[in-house]
C-alpha cells in the first residue's frame, strides 16, 4: 500500500527504485500484485455482503448473497489479473514497433505497478452508493500520470520514441481496464446477471450445505 502512495506522490523516485531493483515475476506477483488484488476483492466483497449496491435501474439497494458475492469477486479477480497480463503483452508488442528490445518482464513490471492507482481506488466500491465508474475514472487518471514517469525508466525507449510509446501505452491501459470495469459495473448496477453461470451453480452447491 505504501508503494502505491509513493508512486502517486513521488513517481520519479519510486520508478527509479523499481527499475534499479530489477525484480522477477515471482517477487512482483507474490509481494505486490497478488496482495493488492486480494485486498481489493475482499474489501469490495465485504461491502457487497453487508451494504449491498445501489442499482439506479431498479431504484433499490440490492443485497447480495454469499454465493453471489463469491461468484462476482472470483470473476472480478480473474478479469483484473487477466487485464494486467494482457495489457503488459500489448505494451510489449507496441514497444517493439518502436524498435525497442524490451522483454515481457519489463512490460509486466511497468504494468503491474502502473495499475496501482486503479486498484487502490477500487476500495471506494465498498460503499453502497458509489457508482463503480467513479473510482475507475480517478484511478485511470493517476495511472496515466505515473505511466508518463515509468515508461522511460522501465522500458527505456529511445528518447525520440518515448512520447509515442507513452501515448500507445496510455491507450492500451484505458481500453483494457475500461472494458474490465464496464463488465463488472454492469453486473453491480443490475444490467448483467451471473445467476445461471456454471461458477454460480458450483459455489451455491458448496455453500448450500
Amino acid at each position: 500500500m505504501i508503494k502505491v502512495l509513493f508512486l502517486i506522490f513521488e513517481p520519479a523516485v519510486a520508478w527509479e527504485k523499481v527499475a534499479l531493483a530489477r525484480r522477477g515475476y515471482t517477487f512482483i506477483f507474490t509481494t505486490y500484485l497478488l496482495p493488492m488484488l486480494l485486498l481489493v476483492t475482499a474489501a469490495e466483497g465485504w461491502g457487497l455482503l453487508h451494504f449491498g449496491k445501489w442499482q439506479p435501474k431498479f431504484q433499490i439497494v440490492k443485497t447480495f448473497s454469499l454465493p453471489e458475492v463469491l461468484t462476482y469477486e472470483i470473476i472480478q479477480f480473474s478479469l483484473m489479473l487477466g487485464t494486467i497480463l494482457i495489457s503488459a503483452l500489448l505494451i510489449l508488442r507496441v514497444s517493439q514497433t518502436f524498435h525497442s528490445r524490451n522483454n515481457y518482464l519489463q512490460a509486466f513490471t511497468l504494468t503491474a505497478y502502473a495499475y496501482s492507482p486503479i486498484l487502490l481506488f477500487y476500495f471506494f466500491n465498498v460503499t453502497s452508493s458509489m457508482n463503480p465508474a467513479g473510482p475507475w475514472v480517478i484511478g485511470i487518471a493517476l495511472t496515466i500520470w505515473i505511466l508518463y514517469q515509468g515508461i522511460p525508466r522501465v522500458l527505456m525507449p529511445d528518447p525520440t520514441h518515448a512520447f509515442g510509446l507513452y501515448l500507445s501505452a496510455m491507450f492500451v491501459v484505458i481500453l483494457t481496464s475500461g472494458l474490465e470495469r464496464l463488465i463488472t459495473a454492469m453486473y453491480l448496477l443490475g444490467y448483467m446477471s451471473f445467476e445461471h453461470s456454471w461458477l454460480t451453480r458450483q459455489i451455491t452447491h458448496w455453500f448450500g450445505h
